[in-house]
């Protein structure tokens, strides 16, 4: 397994981590997911997708916040993902980014998982133990 550091960007209120993952790329937004901060998360997206990673991990667990314009940053690279065959899965979303999901109906395009390791268990031809969700 690659653990290492693919890229990042930063701004004051969003850092965005990117890895790989076998086939995966593991993208890890923190802070704040808005109008302002919406790019620093769809460029390394695109970037990944460029590259040839049509399977996005989204790691959401240090999200704090996220409006509509991050919603569509989602929705936008999810379509890219599914059109190169893969898609884009979130994992450990905090209450309050999942609450948007949820109120906007995003939640049932997205698949879902608990956690990181979740999604990567979930991968197609994972060899790897993981937990389950729930």
């Amino acid at each position: 397994m690659d653990r290492g550091t693919v890229g990042s960007a930063q701004s004051g209120r969003l850092l965005v981590e990117v890895r790989e993952e076998g086939s995966s790329a593991v993208v890890t937004p923190a802070g704040e997911l808005d109008h302002h901060t919406a790019d620093l998360l769809r460029e390394p997206l695109e970037s990944c997708l460029a590259k040839g990673f049509s399977r996005l991990v989204v790691d959401c667990s240090r999200l704090e916040f996220c409006d509509s314009t991050g919603l569509n940053v989602l929705l936008g690279a999810r379509l890219k993902a599914e059109a190169a065959g893969g898609g884009v899965h979130l994992a450990g979303m905090l209450p309050v980014v999942a609450r948007v999901f949820e109120i906007t109906g995003a939640d049932a395009v997205f698949t879902v998982h608990d956690g990181v390791e979740a999604a990567l268990a979930d991968e197609p031809g994972h060899a790897g133990g993981g937990g389950g969700e729930g």
